[in-house]
């Protein structure tokens, strides 16, 4: 069982069994939510995820093309969303409180990454959004 919460705490939850590998996505619409160059996220079935507390504090800002992020009202983290197919939940990696024994083996956008993103690792680079997520 892994467990994750937001910067304050108010916002927890857990996720069953291990986590499937990870994928950053460089897209400018992640680095203005993260301020940073990418995103790192997993996506898990939504039978395998529970919020342990803080669910009313999640508040939710959705553009007009359907990018969603859900966040904690008190400390602004983003925090996990119920993805549009209402099967999967989508994880960011960072909220994560121990080791999770996975790795990034996809990024995404690449072809619109910031100019001083530079990408290590050996994970596949796709230069839009592939077919299937990990």
């Amino acid at each position: 069982m892994l467990t994750g919460s937001c910067l304050c705490g108010k916002v927890a939850f857990t996720v069953e069994g291990p986590l499937p590998d990870l994928y950053q996505c460089h897209c400018s619409l992640c680095r203005k939510v993260t301020g940073s160059a990418n995103n790192t996220a997993t996506l898990v079935a939504t039978s395998r995820f529970r919020w342990t507390r803080g669910e009313e504090s999640i508040r939710s800002f959705v553009r007009d093309t359907g990018y969603r992020n859900d966040f904690c009202a008190c400390c602004g983290s983003t925090v996990p969303n119920l993805m549009r197919s209402g099967e999967t939940m989508w994880i960011p990696a960072g909220l994560l409180d121990e080791p999770v024994g996975a790795a990034v083996t996809k990024h995404l956008f690449v072809a619109s990454k910031a100019d001083w993103d530079e990408i290590g690792g050996t994970g596949q680079r796709f230069a839009g959004l592939p077919d299937r997520l990990p």
